[in-house]
């Protein structure tokens, strides 16, 4: 297992062949993220492949090596996903509503799909995710770690420094709080139990 957090002191440091090798060590887990975000329908409407290349061209700034450690790096590779498709959902959203709108005749608009709601549902959570931010931090990086990174619930309590039943306890709060802020259940599965 490569030392994540080693590499990424050593590329804070300038080393280029560390923030490569950093980039290879932790290219397989940020695919993993992404499919799981894109095959939920989270990535905004982009594809895997395409969100963890738009994430890495992020990361690989060097404010963004400024990173504790291999935790605070998954967490940081989680919010860099997150915002890409929040970014991608709101552009995709604003040419729905008619940014850059061609003009065409109704007939020919009558045989365009209407869109699924997705988007919509996807910065619902976004919205809703960061009024909990506003209201205990700690909770919203669980349902980054949970939700978006898809960490199950010992991996996350590991990182975060929780224990298990604590973990499960803040994810039940988690859980009840965004159900009640987004007026509907099924959103955040129960697997933390």
């Amino acid at each position: 297992m490569t030392d994540v957090t080693g590499l990424l002191v050593q590329a804070r440091g300038g080393d280029r062949e560390a923030a490569a090798a950093l980039f290879r060590a932790v290219y397989r887990d940020l695919h993993r993220i992404a499919a799981r975000q894109v095959g939920r329908g989270d990535g905004g409407g982009l594809g895997d492949t395409s969100l963890v290349h738009e994430a890495y061209l992020r990361l690989a700034r060097p404010e963004a090596l400024a990173v504790r450690d291999r935790e605070h790096f998954y967490a940081v590779a989680a919010r860099a996903m997150r915002q890409i498709a929040i970014d991608h959902a709101r552009e995709s959203l604003a040419q729905k509503r008619g940014g850059g709108a061609a003009v065409t005749t109704l007939g020919a608009a009558a045989g365009v799909a209407a869109p699924d709601d997705r988007h919509e549902r996807l910065l619902a959570l976004n919205e809703a995710l960061q009024a909990l931010e506003g209201i205990d931090a700690r909770l919203a990086q669980l349902v980054e770690l949970r939700f978006f990174v898809g960490m199950s619930a010992e991996e996350t309590a590991e990182l975060m420094g929780l224990s298990t039943t604590t973990l499960k306890r803040d994810w039940r709060k988690a859980r009840a709080y965004l159900h009640a802020r987004l007026g509907h259940a099924g959103i955040l599965h129960d697997d933390a139990e």
